[in-house]
């Protein structure tokens, strides 16, 4: 074989293995509706799902869920597992305080992310005992097989604070990276950090 026909032959070969993985990434992932997820996960992203991760909900991992009584799938953060306590507190000069207390032990800690600080401007308390918004703030306990969800862009986010909390069975897998834009980065950021909690608790 000519040197011009092998050269010709990896070419082809490499343009067929991407077309495959392309192929095989549409098919394997799930695109992003929506800007709730904003600017972590963007409309039009797609995502793929860690395998065997299922009904598996880890604090402050991006999961794919449906919401009790909607088939609609849901793109969303884990804030609250089984035994936590999850409150939000909102005035005018810091709307969008997420609290919680580790399996309901200890100190009270706020939830900081760069994402919250930089897009939460409307007021609202949470949570009312389904794990709803609140008239005021209030520390409600995560219960056995149920988790506390919310949007990285809470303004515009349907979440707990709407549907009440998440059934851990309904939960399709943790998000494990992002497989498309090509530049986009692969893994996800804006996971909260927990923050001493200066005000009076709810």
């Amino acid at each position: 074989m000519s040197a011009r026909r092998a050269a010709g032959a990896v070419l082809g070969t490499g343009a067929l293995l991407c077309l495959l993985a392309a192929v095989a990434v549409t098919a394997l992932s799930v695109r992003v509706d929506g800007t709730s997820m904003a600017p972590t996960l963007k409309e039009g992203d797609r995502v793929l799902v860690a395998p065997g991760s299922a009904g598996d909900a880890r604090r402050f991992d991006v999961v794919l869920l449906r919401a009790t009584g909607r088939d609609a799938l849901l793109v969303k953060r884990v804030i609250g597992l089984p035994g936590d306590r999850v409150a939000i507190a909102s005035t005018p000069e810091r709307p969008f305080d997420v609290l919680l207390q580790e399996g309901g032990q200890g100190p009270v800690r706020r939830l900081a992310a760069a994402q919250w600080a930089a897009q939460a401007h409307r007021t609202g308390a949470c949570c009312a005992p389904d794990g709803t918004r609140s008239a005021r703030p209030e520390l409600v306990t995560v219960p056995e097989g149920a988790f506390f969800y919310l949007g990285d862009n809470p303004d515009l986010s349907d979440d707990s604070r709407a549907y009440g909390w998440g059934d851990l069975r309904r939960v399709e897998g943790r998000v494990g990276l992002r497989a498309f834009p090509v530049s986009a980065s692969r893994g996800l950021d804006g996971r909260p950090v927990m923050e001493r909690w200066p005000g009076p608790g709810p």
